[in-house]
């Protein structure tokens, strides 16, 4: 049986475990965490995701734990309606819903569809070799015959393979994040753009709102009281996005710089190892498809190891998607937080006159991502 060597249980690693062990491999999954902690932040599966998900048996599972997405759009910062868009032009073009969950809540998912000694938490991983596939741990080597990096952004793997890549650049916007009850009285979901802004808001099970805003700050920079920050950028921003922050527990609240690979690596690959998720192709969250992109990765992955073995086979799969995907990703987060008056009016207008067209043509432009299928299994 082949051995494959998965390291960081994150989405993308935890998908390509499943992934791999219904094709018949053997997996080991190597975690530095000593547990999988809960993140206190939610996770869109978009059309695409979900039908790689449902490759995997995962796709019900999903949607049980979800909760559809409704109508959404984009408001100014004075809570006027740019566009709007329903939820069932999604379905109704894809086939398929886009759905919010805590990230939390699908890691489980994933772990939860390994064999028992697959996890390895509080591992290490020091090395991994390309030519022998030999992974070098603080609790001893491994030997494989697939190494999947999937150690994120800042990834030593992928450190290791390209020396010579630049790595990760900072956007200059931080991000925050949150997830608070659901308040009385009506709650839009969607995004608010404003001058250098943004917000954003989506339901999820249990009453609850996902929040997440940006705003431009020197990198590494931290505020004593987060939420007291996010109350002062976004006072006199429409309702119920001041209701929202003020409802917040202080200490929930995550605070992440938004961090990206602006130069495309040459290869997914190098000998047996293989790159996934941020650790190939670390994306901003502008089309939220960071998590997406991972997924898919993942089973591409396992449909090439399982049928050619041959890695050149994935990059050629996937770098020039994702690669697309990461630069639209960039652009839109540029054009939400530009602070120009005049090219915010232009935006503004573009948008209302965008969203006065019939929805499925304002949705077609999503065709492209959304409309991804999985490989056939051979």
């Amino acid at each position: 049986m082949k051995h494959a060597v998965v390291i960081g249980a994150g989405i993308g690693g935890l998908t390509a475990a499943v992934a791999l062990e219904r094709r018949g491999w053997r997996v080991t999954v190597c975690e530095r965490a000593p547990r999988l902690e809960p993140v206190g932040s939610a996770v869109a599966i978009a059309p695409n995701a979900i039908a790689a998900l449902e490759s995997l048996g995962l796709g019900d599972a999903v949607r049980d734990r979800s909760v559809m997405q409704g109508d959404a759009g984009i408001r100014r910062a004075d809570g006027r309606w740019l566009n709007r868009t329903r939820a069932e032009v999604i379905v109704e073009r894809y086939g398929r819903p886009i759905v919010l969950l805590m990230r939390a809540e699908l890691v489980g998912l994933l772990a939860d569809r390994l064999a028992p000694d697959a996890l390895r938490l509080g591992t290490v991983v020091r090395r991994a070799d390309p030519a022998t596939g030999r992974v070098e741990t603080d609790a001893g080597d491994l030997d494989a015959d697939l190494v999947v990096a999937a150690d994120g952004i800042d990834s030593a793997i992928r450190a290791q393979l390209f020396p010579g890549h630049p790595g990760p650049v900072y956007t200059g916007h931080t991000s925050w994040r949150i997830v608070v009850p659901r308040p009385p009285g009506p709650c839009p979901y969607g995004e608010v753009w404003g001058r250098g802004l943004l917000s954003g808001a989506a339901g999820l099970t249990g009453d609850r709102i996902y929040c997440y805003f940006t705003a431009p700050a020197p990198e590494g920079a931290t505020a004593p009281d987060e939420r007291a920050e996010l109350a002062r950028l976004f006072a006199g921003w429409p309702d119920p996005i001041p209701r929202l922050i003020a409802a917040a527990e202080p200490e929930t609240v995550i605070r992440t710089d938004l961090r990206c690979l602006d130069t495309p690596l040459p290869a997914y690959h190098a000998g047996r190892i293989a790159l996934i998720g941020d650790a190939a192709h670390a994306m901003t969250p502008h089309l939220g498809q960071g998590a997406c992109q991972a997924i898919e990765d993942a089973v591409v992955l396992a449909h090439v190891a399982a049928t050619s073995g041959d890695l050149a086979a994935y990059t050629a799969a996937r770098l020039p998607r994702t690669t697309a995907i990461a630069r639209r990703s960039r652009t839109i987060g540029r054009v939400a937080t530009w602070a120009n008056p005049v090219a915010v009016a232009v935006r503004d207008l573009a948008l209302s006159i965008a969203g006065r067209l019939d929805p499925a043509t304002a949705v077609r432009q999503f065709d492209a991502v959304f409309a991804w299928r999985p490989p056939q299994a051979a």
